[in-house]
């Protein structure tokens, strides 16, 4: 699931970015809320998590706009605990509201709450061939055989299976499941894509994890390895 935090304290949004990533997510932080506007509109978002007291616009102004034409989760966490507070954010449309400090544990919970909810979108469950992806629960059958994958395996597959049938450079795959830039001296990705076939390819007659040589790596159910 891919997560937006719009944080201006620099620690509190490395932290932030660094936690749900390392809880699975795919996150982008903006440090401002014009910044962190442009992103909401800009990117399809499954969350966002968003601070009040914000530079540029706070986060009142901007679940305000984003909410002329975006219905995005929002959980508002912030250090604004009044009881008004709480009611202005949640009559504006947020989806849950949460004070710092805060427990990191208690966040994730409440982010998989909010994306669980209601009948499963078809964003939270993605189908390639006999593979099933529940992005919410975060659970991966073939051929209604559950396969136990990592976290970072499990980015990386749903990288691959958001974008299906697109070929992904190996400085893409590094970027989005890593969050760093590639270096041509580590095989990281290939030991990864590696692994991840094993698991979900190789006990299986048709693959779906493809190289494309010199290009990166495809998900589809049609293609030269």
């Amino acid at each position: 699931m891919r997560v937006l935090i719009v944080e201006d304290e620099p620690k509190a949004g490395d932290y932030l970015l660094k936690g749900l990533t390392e809880s699975g997510f795919v996150a982008d932080l903006a440090r401002d809320g014009i910044d962190g506007l442009a992103h909401a509109r800009g990117q399809a978002y499954d969350l966002i998590v968003l601070d009040v007291m914000l530079p540029g616009l706070d986060g009142w102004q901007v679940l305000r706009e984003l909410r002329r034409d975006r219905d995005t989760p929002v959980l508002f966490l912030t250090a604004r605990d009044t009881l008004p507070d709480r009611l202005k954010g949640l009559e504006l449309g947020a989806d849950d509201y949460m004070i710092k400090p805060f427990s990191f544990a208690e966040l994730v919970m409440r982010i998989r709450t909010i994306l669980r909810r209601g009948p499963l979108r078809e964003s939270e469950l993605i189908e390639v061939a006999d593979l099933q992806i529940d992005t919410v629960r975060r659970r991966v059958t073939r051929a209604g055989q559950k396969v136990e994958l990592t976290s970072k395996e499990f980015a990386l597959l749903q990288l691959l299976a958001r974008r299906r049938g697109e070929v992904l450079s190996r400085s893409l795959i590094a970027s989005q499941v890593w969050d760093m830039n590639f270096d041509s001296n580590t095989n990281v990705v290939d030991v990864s894509i590696r692994r991840l076939r094993a698991k979900v390819d190789e006990p299986f007659e048709q693959k779906l994890i493809h190289t494309r040589r010199g290009m990166g790596y495809v998900l589809d159910e049609e293609g030269l390895s």
